[in-house]
């Protein structure tokens, strides 16, 4: 993806990966360590902007609207003055990613979270939640089938403390 900051100074990072990686606690996280530094920033786990049932079964329609959520919340925070996005999400293709990078219009870092299977399902398996079932059942399809990857500019193994992940990718960024 092109630079961390544009000439306005604003930039975003799009946590991804599996199931269970991680990406919303990391993301908040994140979102912790800029408060604390005092940043203007977001943070946005996007399956938030497209859970929803219209009695549509078109993905690519639910998906259309999670990007216009996405554009006009954006647009909302940039005129707050917001310049640091934080985002969360589950990628499979790059065309996705080009949808997204389309919707911000700023520059934008992806940052895949990498985990084994046994510990997204130690941490999946305690949740009594159908959702989570899916989710776990999903993480060991992507990962026996090799999606979601490949178009990340950096690659973080999240089998440490929050806190360490955070830091780290804030630095891989140019945040730090």
């Amino acid at each position: 993806m092109s630079g961390i900051t544009s000439e306005r100074g604003e930039g975003a990072v799009l946590l991804t990966g599996l199931y269970g990686a991680g990406k919303t606690s990391v993301t908040e996280e994140i979102a912790e360590i800029l408060q604390e530094r005092a940043l203007p920033y977001a943070a946005l786990d996007l399956d938030w902007l497209g859970w929803f049932d219209a009695g549509w079964d078109d993905d690519e329609a639910e998906h259309e609207l999670m990007l216009k959520n996405l554009g006009d919340v954006v647009a909302n925070y940039r005129s707050a003055g917001i310049r640091y996005f934080v985002l969360a999400l589950s990628i499979e293709t790059s065309a996705e990613l080009i949808a997204i990078q389309t919707t911000l219009d700023m520059p934008l870092r992806v940052v895949r979270l990498d985990v084994d299977l046994p510990t997204i399902t130690k941490r999946l398996e305690g949740d009594v939640t159908t959702a989570r079932r899916v989710d776990l059942h999903w993480a060991g399809v992507w990962l026996s089938e090799g999606r979601g990857i490949g178009f990340e500019d950096f690659v973080v193994p999240n089998d440490r403390p929050i806190r360490v992940v955070a830091t780290e990718i804030l630095g891989l960024i140019g945040w730090g």
